[in-house]
């Protein structure tokens, strides 16, 4: 009785969202649908706490059989989700199937999909043309009904995505805003699906963005093996050439072509291959031109989109220029995986130890946007990690980010934010590491910490370790001593 009501209750509700379809596309709105989020947001000030509880709206949208597709920041933290039909009172529980923080993606599954059987799925497009209309259907602030917009392809673009703070994709712009309770909705061309929305501009009206099928189709590529993985990476900097003196300091003839390379990371995919001082002409093919910018179907966008659209283990062709001569390589492309400390972390318990009243803490973004660390040398190690390879000797940069007070602490100091260089004479590699030498078998009897840009070492006896954790515990409630798993 109740499937028969909503039904009827659905065929009404879509008549007047007909007009705004395009080819008959209203069928599909009732495979819009409405996520409800709680969440559970780790506290990164205080890591032994469970953090504060919170949640929120989104949109998501039936692709395949129980296979709902939504943005990753509509179920990051996520610690119950219910999907709403548009019409039905009834919530339906869901989990998350996998999940891409880097390319703000997601796909869901309901853990009963029996009353979904008979509904409609979208299928991925291609990429909308400049200027073009799409449709947006989602479940934005400001109502509680299903909306449907129209706006027009007004650019594509290679931008960051706002939801790890350090991914840039291939994005397309629209002039229809993007609120709050849209993110994850269908953008619609001709009765499929061009992209998800996800993103608004705060600093202009009527501006959103939304995630093209190049991003949505490589996720779901990704995913058919059972996993998602990180994306390739070439791991090179590169600074635009457009200045003809310096064309011509480097051999270059004035064509507005090539990118100078400034920078290889360590251990990444083109190192040992390419060098500074490199100029790079063309990958796969695709000539790059002096701003770092290949051609890909009609649009100029950067160059990283060549890569973008491959997989680890893939080869890419790479043509550069060496001492004025033209060289060609074929590159292996695997992850940066140390690049990941400049994204935000979710599903993630915070890394930590007690220890006699201090707290260590490996460094990240999500502890550098807590506790702002102004330590040039903490800064220093922050924004170097990747590029200058101190990944290959520090997995983590620990940081004593807290002294509570203790009769062991009380004489100590304030230390805090600094950088952990030593424990008991041998240099940290990261946080497992520290924990070992600090609860080792066979203690010193006294403990020596020596941080980075301190004047004097940190000094704690051994035999009063045991008594002071019992007391910080006890006054802070810290239920574990320490834990040094995500």
């Amino acid at each position: 009785m109740i499937r028969q009501a909503f039904t009827l209750f659905l065929s009404l509700v879509t008549l007047p969202l007909a007009a705004a379809a395009e080819n008959g596309s209203s069928s599909l709105y009732r495979s819009v649908l409405r996520i409800e989020v709680a969440t559970q947001i780790p506290d990164y000030a205080t890591p032994w706490n469970s953090g504060r509880f919170s949640g929120g709206i989104g949109t998501g949208f039936l692709i395949g059989k129980n296979r709902i597709l939504t943005n990753a920041h509509v179920v990051s933290n996520q610690q119950r989700i219910l999907i709403t039909v548009h019409g039905s009172p009834e919530k339906y529980p869901a989990k998350v199937e996998f999940i891409a923080h880097d390319c703000d993606l997601a796909l869901l599954s309901l853990e009963d999909d029996s009353d979904f059987a008979d509904f409609p799925h979208f299928s991925i497009g291609e990429m909308p043309q400049l200027e073009s209309q799409v449709t947006v259907i989602g479940y934005p602030v400001g109502g509680e009904r299903l909306s449907v917009t129209k706006g027009i392809v007004s650019r594509i673009d290679f931008q960051p995505y706002s939801h790890s703070r350090a991914d840039s994709h291939l994005v397309v712009q629209i002039d229809a805003a993007i609120n709050p309770g849209n993110s994850g909705g269908p953008v619609l061309q001709d009765g499929k699906v061009v992209g998800v929305a996800f993103q608004g501009l705060r600093a202009a009206d009527n501006t959103g963005y939304i995630i093209p099928t190049p991003v949505v189709k490589r996720f779901l590529k990704d995913t058919e093996d059972g996993s998602y993985d990180e994306y390739a990476e070439l791991g090179i900097s590169e600074f635009p050439l457009h200045n003809p003196a310096m064309r011509k300091a480097l051999g270059l003839p004035n064509d507005g072509l090539g990118v100078l390379i400034t920078n290889i990371v360590p251990s990444s995919s083109v190192d040992g291959i390419l060098e500074n001082g490199d100029i790079l002409i063309s990958l796969d093919g695709n000539p790059v031109d002096s701003d770092g910018q290949v051609l890909v179907e009609g649009e100029k966008v950067n160059l990283n989109e060549i890569i973008e659209r491959k997989f680890s283990g893939d080869k890419v062709n790479v043509c550069f220029q060496r001492d004025g001569s033209a060289n060609d390589v074929e590159v292996t492309l695997k992850p940066l995986s140390p690049s990941r400390m400049y994204a935000v972390q979710y599903e993630k318990k915070p890394r930590y130890i007690v220890f006699a009243g201090l707290v260590l803490q490996p460094l990240d973004t999500n502890l550098f946007a807590t506790a702002k660390f102004n330590d040039v040398t903490v800064r220093l190690l922050y924004t170097d990690y990747v590029s200058k390879g101190i990944f290959l000797e520090k997995k983590d940069i620990v940081i004593l980010t807290r002294i509570t007070p203790d009769p062991v602490t009380s004489q100590i100091g304030d230390f805090t934010g600094l950088a952990v260089d030593k424990i008991n004479g041998t240099a940290v590699r990261d946080l497992a590491h520290a924990h070992k030498l600090l609860y080792g078998e066979n203690p010193p009897e006294f403990h020596v910490i020596e941080l980075h840009g301190a004047q004097r070492p940190v000094i704690i006896p051994s035999e009063k370790v045991e008594e002071a954790n019992a007391r910080v515990q006890a006054n802070y409630g810290i239920e574990k001593i320490a834990n040094l798993k995500d």
